[in-house]
């Protein structure tokens, strides 16, 4: 049985509906200055270490790793959080007997906010809470609160899922004594696909318990808690100039495809936005960083993407925060991926001129990225180049037929290696040079923190002109067979 495990919980709820009230240009104008610096080179000023990197420095203790995030985890201004553990035993699978679960309350300690958005699953399969999240979406009710399990993703279950979500959503209302109550929270599950949500033990229990442990100091406990097979957990932060403070939390391992989405992501902030604006920054950010990766091509059935702000800063500068909110974004979404069930290489796959829409260039990089021949090949750092190239030709020939690729050139590692409709690739000393370039970005599969943020570098330029995107994926490990063999255990 499979588990929805990565619903992206992301404090950033976006309608991908809501196109327009913001300019489009202006938004892609504001996202390139971001992703065009020197960040490569140069670690940004990070606020005194109150902000993370745009990327992140190596780490060689899991003890250090920590401590960067429990420092960058700051809570924006009108946030709180808690969380907490407790047992249940599956009524599916009852001689496993009593399972850890861990809840998450994030609470709005000054009021409800309208100034919430949300982009679920397009899964056909969805779970009951994004069930729930779309039906207070769609009646425009404010949010106080939100509550997050994991262990039991609540989707397709033999019982009433809509109503033991709405019972713990109940639970957390009267334990903040909430005035308008549970439609003011909003739920997300995460976990096993099939199994009846634990609610007695969660609202009686569980929820009391992280209630009693709310706290504003940071959002890293709930970057912890959402986790299930996630190896170590995943915060992204930015402080604007004026103060305005944008905290982002998520969780996925595996099961990682969005659509928006394929994961579970939070997005907080302070700053004092309307909601239609933060809708559409928040999409267009997403399409950009979460809609852009791939671990293994499957589509989770609770993926769920939160927007939340407070409205108690005033700002200054929206262009600011739609960088920040792709900055936030675009390094959760890259933990995501260096963190998969598995991973021991991550691909970064830029795609230069390609002869259609942005979408469609997504789609010929998630295709490329999830070809278990090209996965294997990374994994084992064997530079196969044709297996790339043919991946490539294989999503032309099918989608693209009538486009030509005659001038499209690849680089692995910056170094030509296809150019003119031939591999331009003479000797040993190129063979290594590849291949050594591989077992650089190596992690270790089982690594239970991100020691390095380097990647397997793929270039593909079709020449002309024509769309440019990136796409991030996983190679294919005998750890992540061995994850998944497993899971539920």
């Amino acid at each position: 049985m499979k588990f929805a495990r990565n619903v992206a919980l992301v404090l950033v709820v976006v309608s991908s509906s809501c196109v327009g009230a913001f300019s489009t240009s202006r938004i892609n104008n504001a996202m390139n200055k971001a992703s065009s610096s020197n960040a490569a080179t140069m670690l940004r000023e990070t606020n005194g270490g109150l902000d993370t990197d745009l990327i992140l420095p190596s780490f060689s203790t899991k003890e250090e790793y920590i401590s960067y995030l429990k420092k960058a985890g700051a809570l924006p201004d009108g946030f709180a959080l808690g969380t907490a553990k407790g047992t249940f035993v599956s009524v599916e699978a009852p001689a496993m007997g009593p399972l850890p679960i861990k809840a998450t309350v994030i609470h709005l300690t000054e009021g409800p906010t309208d100034s919430w958005a949300a982009v679920f699953t397009s899964n056909r399969f969805p779970g009951c809470p994004i069930k729930v999240g779309k039906d207070r979406l769609a009646k425009g009710h404010p949010l106080q609160a939100l509550v997050i399990n994991n262990k039991v993703s609540n989707v397709c279950p033999g019982g009433d899922g809509v109503a033991a979500a709405e019972s713990v959503c109940a639970a957390v209302a009267e334990g903040l004594n909430l005035p308008g109550g549970a439609n003011t929270v909003l739920p997300s599950s995460t976990g096993v696909i099939g199994w009846r949500l634990p609610a007695k033990e969660l609202a009686e229990d569980v929820v009391p318990k992280a209630i009693e442990a709310i706290q504003a100091d940071s959002a890293f406990a709930a970057a912890e808690a959402i986790m299930t097979t996630d190896r170590y957990p995943k915060l992204r932060s930015k402080t604007l100039s004026n103060g305005v403070r944008v905290v982002g939390v998520a969780k996925g391992a595996g099961m990682i495809e969005p659509n928006m989405a394929t994961m579970l992501g939070y997005i907080m902030t302070d700053a004092t936005i309307e909601k239609s604006k933060l809708q559409t920054m928040l999409s267009a950010a997403c399409n950009k960083s979460f809609n852009s990766i791939s671990i293994d091509g499957d589509e989770s059935t609770s993926d769920t993407v939160v927007a939340i702000a407070s409205g108690l800063k005033p700002l200054s500068s929206e262009d600011e925060l739609q960088v920040a909110l792709f900055e936030v974004c675009e390094g959760l979404s890259a933990d995501l991926v260096r963190n998969g069930e598995g991973t021991g290489h991550v691909m970064r796959v830029k795609i230069s001129n390609f002869p259609g829409s942005e979408y469609d260039a997504r789609r010929m990089g998630r295709h490329l990225v999830n070809s278990p021949l090209v996965k294997c090949a990374i994994s084992g750092n064997d530079p196969n180049t044709g297996r790339i190239a043919g991946a490539i030709g294989s999503f032309m020939g099918k989608f693209f037929p009538g486009e030509s690729v005659d001038e499209m050139s690849l680089t692995l590692g910056g170094r030509t290696i296809f150019n003119n409709g031939k591999f331009v690739l003479e000797g040993q000393e190129v063979e290594e040079e590849l291949s050594n370039h591989m077992a650089d970005a190596q992690l270790g599969e089982d690594d239970d923190f991100p020691k390095h943020q380097k990647f397997v570098e793929i270039g593909i330029d079709f020449g002309g002109e024509g769309s440019d995107v990136t796409v991030l994926g996983s190679d294919l490990t005998k750890e992540y067979v061995a994850v998944n063999a497993d899971y539920r255990s």
